[in-house]
């Protein structure tokens, strides 16, 4: 028997879909704002109110971006620290994780705790600094990978996910004599793909966005600066140039970077944030299903 819908279920119903609806809006306007300053006039831009849609289209923005020899190389390195970092980091915090997940493993408590103590307790910047320079790993591609092999938050949740894996499979998968290096890849692993998917978005997120480590580490060798890097000395860059051009000091800088206000900070900025986070955008939406999974399940047990 289907139960008669009273004039409340409408109202609760009405005021669902307008909540819905505000928050997407709230959710998607920045990202289109962003989108169609990106696309706008510089001039155009002054006047301010550029809302979804730019007013006075042109590419000039993207091409202050994409004419710098230095952008490729950039994006060349982010792409690789990306997937680099991602599968390293994803094999040693999952080995890490299977390994504290079992209780029979000796002194198991001990190594907990030395690696929980590092998640409150820092040993600080210029530690840092002293022990990446006395491994060479200074001016070097590594040390945007080696530093963050294992994530110790990430080995947490897949540690509680893996507790949660009948102990039965390994004690079978034993039997037939297997190791437990048999066992994480042919066994954890691929019965793990919602964590493990999780963790692969987390850190490849994490690298992709990562510029710190650039600043501090990279100081000579500008062959290996992130995307990041690049894009931000570039917003540098226009931002100077523009104050220089403002004072009336520099018409051959003005010339060069402004080429009649065609692009100014804010398009450039613009467009530099719409390069940075479209392949992040591109790449969630096939993750989104073991991301939800994967949170869920790793925040439930244990």
């Amino acid at each position: 028997m289907v139960k008669k819908r009273t004039t409340e279920d409408y109202i609760i119903d009405t005021i669902i879909a307008i909540t819905m609806v505000c928050v997407v809006v709230i959710t998607l306007y920045p990202f289109l704002n962003a989108f169609a300053i990106s696309f706008n006039h510089s001039d155009d831009t002054t006047k301010g109110g550029v809302t979804i849609f730019p007013r006075v289209f042109t590419y000039k923005n993207y091409e202050l971006i994409l004419q710098n020899s230095r952008i490729y190389k950039a994006y060349l390195i982010t792409v690789a620290r990306t997937l680099i970092g991602s599968v390293t980091g994803l094999y040693m915090t999952g080995a890490l994780a299977f390994s504290l997940a079992h209780s029979q493993l000796y002194n198991r408590k001990i190594y907990m705790t030395f690696c929980l103590i590092p998640m409150y307790f820092g040993g600080g910047l210029i530690p840092f600094y002293l022990l990446i320079k006395q491994i060479g790993l200074i001016n070097s591609f590594w040390v945007y990978i080696i530093p963050g092999m294992v994530g110790l938050w990430n080995m947490l949740i897949m540690r509680t996910y893996f507790q949660g894996i009948p102990q039965a499979l390994e004690e079978s998968a034993m039997i037939d004599g297997a190791h437990y290096f048999d066992i994480f890849f042919r066994i954890i692993i691929p019965i793990s793909t919602p964590i493990m998917a999780t963790i692969a978005l987390f850190i490849g997120v994490s690298q992709w966005n990562a510029w710190f480590d650039a600043a501090m580490f990279i100081t000579s060798n500008q062959d290996v600066k992130p995307m990041q890097s690049v894009l931000l000395s570039i917003i540098s860059e226009a931002s100077f140039a523009e104050k220089l051009a403002a004072a009336g000091r520099s018409s051959t800088m003005s010339t060069h970077m402004g080429k009649g206000k065609e692009t100014n900070v804010r398009s450039v900025t613009m467009a530099t944030m719409i390069i940075t986070i479209v392949p992040v955008i591109c790449v969630y939406p096939f993750l989104q299903k073991y991301f939800e999974k994967g949170v869920m399940i790793g925040s439930i047990k244990g």
